[in-house]
């Protein structure tokens, strides 16, 4: 199948060729704004399915809405009916349509006229009217709020807030893509309706910038987003992918003595953190027992052995670990527990607790083992 895209470079357009691509498509016509003439001509003519993303949201002058949104559709449309191709027809539209503004009205007779089209030529059409679509690829201060916040936020740079109460309405470039895809896999009949994306999120504009100023401070607080809700777990995807190139990374709070290093990693509200601890060659660290308080330990790098001593009993009970074979030992309640680093070079052990640690409420008692 040969696929004609507009906007081909715009936010859309980009992530629906890396998916298509990813897919199998392999004869992708991209067409933009310096797309020589003659070759859209020839692409209208050897293409089995059209998505018609290009538009214009942002021009210097009001004029250029209809030219960019009405007249080239109408240039699109004109060269499909000359090279008699009837493939179908997939636009991207905006909820603006249904709003009295210069942005709306072209985009409503460009509704209108893709409609038409259709019932004229007998070809399947599809009009999306999309809401805010944010994601990866983006561009701040032109697509979405979010692309804006994500990026301002990233690099310290105020952001605006003219009212927190609006409401918002957001889709995610992922579902969008997904739909798209499927409409070109399976070509359902589009019944002359407006389509619109099946999952779109709601927000009000006070708290997605609270939420993108949370991602930001969680470098500090090393608390992770709450990734069970979906509109948070994408616009920390989206925030990631406006990080300045020169700040992937940060630095974490090592607390370094003679005996070596522990340093926390993350944190959850309800899933408990996880600590990287560095163990020297002959030091043992632990000693201490736990109520409810338990933990997971990894080894991932020398050679140690932990030891488990029930309050109640005499019995020591010893597990070789090393980095060479991964194997996760659970720490129960109950047991004084220890690590002792038996190698020549560094025990390196990824810890996994329950529960934030709570200085007030340690829930640790030392006692060896």
């Amino acid at each position: 199948m040969k696929i004609l895209v507009t906007g081909a470079k715009g936010f859309i357009g980009k992530n629906l060729i890396a998916e298509l691509t990813n897919i199998g498509y392999g004869d992708i016509f991209q067409v933009s704004r310096d797309t020589d003439w003659n070759l859209l001509d020839k692409y209208t003519n050897e293409c089995d399915f059209v998505f018609h993303l290009a538009g214009v949201n942002r021009p210097e002058k009001e004029e250029e809405f209809m030219k960019g949104n009405v007249y080239f559709t109408f240039q699109l449309l004109e060269l499909l009916k000359k090279n008699k191709n009837k493939a179908p027809v997939l636009m991207t539209s905006s909820i603006q349509a249904e709003q009295d503004n210069p942005y709306g009205k072209s985009k409503k007779a460009g509704e209108e006229m893709i409609f038409n089209y259709g019932k004229q030529i007998g070809s399947k059409v599809y009009v999306y009217r999309l809401p805010n679509v944010f994601g990866k690829w983006s561009k701040p201060n032109y697509n979405t709020v979010v692309a804006t916040y994500c990026y301002n936020i990233a690099r310290n740079i105020d952001i605006q807030i003219n009212n927190p109460d609006a409401q918002l309405t957001f889709c995610y470039i992922d579902d969008v893509i997904k739909e798209f895809v499927s409409i070109l896999n399976n070509q359902i009949s589009s019944e002359e309706k407006i389509q619109k994306i099946t999952k779109d999120y709601h927000i009000t504009l006070g708290d997605l910038a609270k939420t993108i100023k949370s991602f930001k401070e969680s470098r500090n607080d090393l608390m992770v987003p709450d990734m069970e809700n979906e509109l948070t777990k994408k616009l920390y995807s989206t925030y990631l992918s406006f990080l300045p190139e020169d700040n992937f990374s940060y630095d974490l709070k090592m607390n370094i003595d003679q005996r070596g290093s522990f340093t926390e990693f993350i944190k959850t509200p309800d899933r408990g953190q996880v600590s990287i601890n560095v163990s020297k060659t002959g030091i043992t660290k632990g000693n201490h027992w736990h109520h409810t308080k338990n933990e997971k330990f990894l080894v991932v790098s020398g050679k140690g052995q932990i030891r488990f001593r029930k309050l109640d009993s005499e019995e020591i009970i010893e597990y070789n670990v090393t980095g060479d074979k991964l194997q996760v030992v659970d720490i129960p309640t109950g047991y004084t527990h220890s690590i002792v680093n038996t190698g020549e070079t560094d025990l390196v052990t990824v810890m996994w607790a329950n529960e934030l640690f709570d200085q007030d409420n340690p829930d640790t008692y030392y006692v060896e083992v």
